[in-house]
């Protein structure tokens, strides 16, 4: 059985909703002098990435990237980042991830960063899937999307024209 494509989202608009979730964490941080791009490997730091050139170009707030690890397959595994605690202690945080299924990734990424005395926490995710497990949810997001289960969206950062798409 062949799979079919559909895509959600151009590459025009993935790159107008990393705009304006860069204006709206941008508008939430509006005094802040840093902000903490915590994106959950491997898409979700990819677009945290993103996030970070465009909130380079439209504020004076300094993005700085924080790449986080989490074992999706067992995420109870040891959660790793590239940035030690002390460099995001006291700081405002937002967890990045391309899409929110079932909650499972950010959940256990708010848990990590709980241990940790924060100024503000925050999560955004390109596509909002509402088949949420745990009671999470993405504060900036790009899409809602209603689909079945048996749905799997994909968004594909690997090209120089990206898209999202359902299959």
């Amino acid at each position: 059985m062949e799979t079919t494509k559909n895509i959600i989202l151009t590459h025009d608009e993935i790159n107008h909703k990393i705009k304006r979730i860069a204006y709206q964490i941008y508008e939430r941080n509006v005094n802040e002098t840093d902000v903490i791009l915590a994106g959950i490997a491997s898409n979700g730091y990819v677009l945290a990435k993103k996030l970070k050139s465009v909130l380079s170009e439209i504020s004076p707030i300094n993005p700085i990237l924080c790449k986080v690890i989490i074992d999706k397959k067992n995420p109870r595994n040891a959660i790793q980042t590239s940035l030690d605690v002390s460099e995001y202690e006291n700081k405002s945080i937002v967890l990045i991830d391309d899409v929110l299924n079932s909650g499972t990734a950010l959940i256990y990424g708010v848990r990590y960063f709980l241990d940790v005395p924060l100024k503000q926490f925050k999560t955004a995710v390109l596509v909002n899937r509402n088949h949420k497990k745990y009671p999470v949810k993405a504060d900036f997001k790009g899409i809602s999307l209603s689909t079945s289960l048996n749905e799997h969206v994909t968004v594909d950062f690997d090209t120089e024209h990206y898209e999202a798409y359902l299959n």
